[in-house]
């Protein structure tokens, strides 16, 4: 934080509170009328107007000592340093006119080698504890037990706050919202949203820039590790509602971390000290670990409530981006700390909007860089303000909007670990069947899991593999538990020559998006046939 802000900043004793238990905070916020308890005893709360991430409104201070280093464009928008100072002094002034602050001092960084520390500054008492939850805490298990704390990275939320006209003017801005992001002064400040992702997204985009500084490959995926061979590690890339958090959930294995973690020289480590999952639809039969996770000390985000206390997670009347955050350790057997060896498998997960991609390829190195490159997926509703409906989406190294640096710099991460250790490359399609978005169905997650569960204990090490005409990619003949029929996604379409359009389709938009980013000829080549 530059010094000025910093001094101006009231974090007086009488009207702050540090590192408050989860049940304190929980106190507070039912006390200030920020939330209630639902019958499970998760604090239930309403993020108001935004529902999801503002990536239009996110901004980076471009300065000349990372200007060289960034990514510059619609992810990246560039934002002057005297505007930066603007809004740090808007959001000081908004905090200093509050009757209370809270304040979490923790840890991004399961491996203490790798480790930042977070000062997390709000005014709402259960957006502290979403960061108390999200973050690891001092003194945890999660933390090895260290209190040993040093202050990198401060986010100042006042997202109650929304941009007057006048500040808008003064800013060159013309949204109420705005979040903008200095990687030198390791300063975060949040205007007008109360969505708590904001907080937990800022911070994933801070070791996405600092951790490739020292040797650490910052990932947006989930991990977990088999409970009887912690050599057996995997890892699930994927944007939101694609899979990670679900997939990742598994009562057969350790649970690493379901959304952001760094490979380093060691093996992988959690970023995080939570989960934070969608909860549309969720039930006790088709995710029974995040089911049970929702309890006391766990937050959910504008589920609706029937009869004024039982969650109803099939209403997504106010968001389809219904989520909970819950810590860690509430998955049943969960790794802690979040930690362990270098993977043996690597799991891209797509959500085709298209229906045409195979529910499961296996890939080889070209193409493994070729389709982490793209990062192909669809945005689905409620993750970003305005998205209603599917959209199809290319979102390079299934990452994009986190990314500071050019996604080349990460594939290139990826390939070396891959290569060195020896890791298989997936592609799991959890997307559209039988059709595109609107005529085809959701691919059955009872078929996904059986597909996770043959990568994962080697069933599928020698099996036989028969090419994509379109896409090249090396579909598995046969899969224990799936119907040998869905693996060949035109044998799902009533159409076949519909499916040639809609394949003929995509293929066109991948070699159009690859034109974007520099690849060799042989990871060039991997991709779809024109």
């Amino acid at each position: 934080m530059s010094i000025g802000a910093l001094e101006s900043l009231d974090l007086a004793q009488s009207r702050t509170s540090v590192n408050l238990s989860p049940a304190e905070l929980i106190e507070h916020a039912i006390k200030r009328g920020e939330g209630t308890l639902a019958s499970n005893g998760a604090l239930v709360c309403i993020t108001g107007k935004l529902t999801g991430r503002s990536p239009k409104d996110k901004y980076l201070e471009d300065t000349p000592g990372i200007h060289d280093k960034i990514w510059w464009g619609k992810v990246n928008q560039p934002i002057t340093p005297d505007k930066f100072s603007i809004a740090e002094q808007i959001a000081v002034k908004h905090l200093n006119e509050q009757g209370h602050l809270y304040v979490f001092e923790g840890f991004a960084g399961a491996d203490p080698k790798h480790r930042l520390g977070v000062r997390v500054v709000t005014e709402q008492a259960w957006h502290n504890l979403f960061a108390s939850t999200l973050f690891i805490k001092q003194g945890s298990k999660a933390a090895g037990g260290s209190t040993d704390w040093n202050h990198d990275w401060t986010i100042l939320n006042a997202g109650k706050h929304n941009l007057t006209a006048e500040e808008k003017q003064q800013l060159g801005v013309t949204s109420e919202t705005l979040i903008v992001q200095s990687l030198e002064k390791k300063t975060v400040v949040i205007l007008g949203t109360e969505y708590a992702g904001e907080i937990k997204k800022s911070i994933f985009y801070a070791m996405n820039f600092d951790m490739p500084e020292v040797g650490v490959f910052p990932m947006h995926c989930s991990a977990n590790v088999d409970k009887e061979d912690p050599s057996n590690v995997a890892l699930f890339f994927g944007l939101s509602g694609t899979g990670k958090t679900t997939l990742s959930a598994d009562p057969n294995r350790a649970l690493i971390g379901d959304d952001e973690h760094g490979w380093g020289p060691d093996g992988v480590f959690n970023f995080e000290g939570g989960c934070y999952a969608k909860c549309i639809n969720l039930s006790p039969e088709g995710e029974p670990e995040i089911y049970a996770a929702i309890k006391f000390g766990s937050v959910l985000e504008n589920v609706v409530l029937r009869d004024g206390s039982e969650p109803d997670y099939d209403d997504g009347k106010l968001t389809e981006n219904t989520r909970v955050t819950y810590p860690v350790d509430y998955i049943p057997g969960a790794q802690i700390p979040s930690v362990g060896s270098h993977p043996k498998n690597v799991i891209f997960l797509t959500a085709d909007a298209f229906g045409v991609l195979p529910p499961m390829s296996k890939l080889t190195p070209e193409q493994a860089m070729y389709y982490f490159i793209n990062g192909y997926t669809s945005k689905l509703a409620g993750t970003e303000a305005g998205v209603t409906e599917p959209q199809p989406n290319f979102s390079p190294c299934f990452g994009g909007p986190f990314m500071p640096r050019q996604p080349v710099e990460y594939a290139q991460m990826l390939a070396e670990r891959i290569e060195k250790h020896g890791a298989n490359v997936w592609l799991l399609n959890t997307g559209w069947t039988g059709g595109p978005y609107g005529t085809g169905n959701r691919f059955s997650l009872k078929y996904t899991r059986a597909m996770v569960t043959a990568i994962l204990d080697g069933s599928l090490a020698s099996v036989e593999t028969k090419p994509d005409p379109v896409f090249g990619l090396n579909i598995p003949v046969s899969v224990p538990g799936v119907p040998d029929e869905v693996l060949i996604p035109k044998n799902t379409w009533a159409d076949g020559a519909a499916y040639d359009e809609k394949a003929a389709e995509l293929a066109a938009k991948f070699r159009e998006n690859a034109t974007k980013f520099e690849m060799t000829d042989a990871v060039l080549s991997a991709g779809p046939k024109g």
